[in-house]
């Protein structure tokens, strides 16, 4: 059975965010850190630029929050690529103890959590989590090669190419992290990887219902619910189905890959998906909110796609879940 985790004296410090350019183009593009209007960042392939992505995000994190890389007790991180390289490879680059981790796009969600428990258990002090993805990295990787030019279909998603870090520490801050909910493998029986909305959509419910199950408030108390990547579909799919478990999340829940892009004028189909999706839009739009006293209780449910290139093509089910962590202003 999950379970409400409850932390103590754990603060979120600092974020940072460094995106693409179809990510600066839309709707919140004006609020993240680093834009870059090369896919490359600089480098020779799209993996390299991937992990200089990742660097910059670091980069911006430690020079924002005033602190070098050493001062950094543990860092926890994950991407798309092949066993994480993006994120190992940026880590390398920096003194500092390294996690890495893969949850797909729920990644985000994972490494707060843990974060969150070295700190509450006075393990660490701090801990800087991040998350990346990259359209190219994850195109060639779970699909087709770009130069193949392939058609999506509408329930498809375009991979966010973005990196979000988060710095956790237990000395007091105007936002702390109260609470997660770590989640369990829901399989809905998906088989279409070009729909992973609707297999990620029953984990977020799950998630989300568990947690009002057994916590102190009620949905009216959180000025926002927000999913990772549910897109367009799974979106209206987990609403009707909280719907009719009785939770009624239409005027309060946000979904981060329907946010990122502008859905009418941006040739993203279902919207937006990848471990950077919830990891930059959390950081660029609602902890900003929460800083600027607009809201007061957030939960992110990061949701993710458990599957890699050779599941779907022996036919296996892409199994979903979904991790709750709630911040709340102090």
């Amino acid at each position: 059975m999950k379970k409400i985790i409850t932390f103590n004296d754990v603060y979120l410090a600092q974020t940072a965010t460094v995106v693409g350019k179809l990510e600066s183009d839309g709707p919140i593009g004006g609020s993240f850190d680093i834009f870059s209007e090369d896919e490359y960042f600089g480098k020779n392939s799209f993996e390299k630029g991937e992990t200089e992505m990742c660097r910059l995000c670091i980069n911006t994190l430690l020079a924002k929050s005033g602190l070098i890389a050493s001062d950094i007790d543990v860092a926890l991180g994950g991407d798309l690529v092949n066993q994480c390289v993006a994120t190992s490879y940026a880590a390398k680059m920096f003194d500092m103890p390294y996690l890495g981790l893969y949850g797909a796009c729920s990644t985000i969600a994972e490494a707060l959590l843990i974060s969150s428990c070295l700190i509450s258990g006075k393990s660490v002090s701090n801990a800087l989590a991040f998350a990346s993805s990259h359209f190219c990295t994850a195109e060639r990787q779970y699909r087709f090669p770009l130069e193949y030019g392939a058609q999506r279909t509408p329930t498809s998603q375009n991979t966010v190419t973005g990196c979000g870090a988060y710095l956790l520490t237990n000395k007091k801050s105007d936002i702390r992290i109260k609470e997660g909910l770590i989640g369990t493998i829901i399989d809905n029986g998906i088989t279409d990887q070009n729909n992973m909305g609707a297999a990620m959509a029953t984990a977020a419910v799950d998630s989300i219902r568990s947690y009002f199950a057994q916590s102190e408030y009620n949905s009216d108390d959180f000025d926002a619910i927000v999913t990772g990547d549910l897109g367009q579909q799974g979106n209206a799919i987990a609403v009707e189905m909280l719907m009719r478990r009785g939770l009624n999340l239409r005027e309060n829940m946000y979904d981060c890959g329907m946010m990122i892009y502008d859905l009418k004028a941006q040739d993203v189909h279902s919207g937006g998906s990848g471990c950077g999706c919830l990891a930059v839009v959390g950081a660029a739009r609602f902890v900003k909110q929460m800083l600027w006293g607009s809201m007061t209780r957030v939960m992110f449910v990061g949701t993710g796609a458990l599957l890699n290139q050779n599941s779907v093509l022996q036919g296996n089910t892409i199994p979903g879940i979904a991790h709750v962590v709630v911040l709340e202003r102090t």
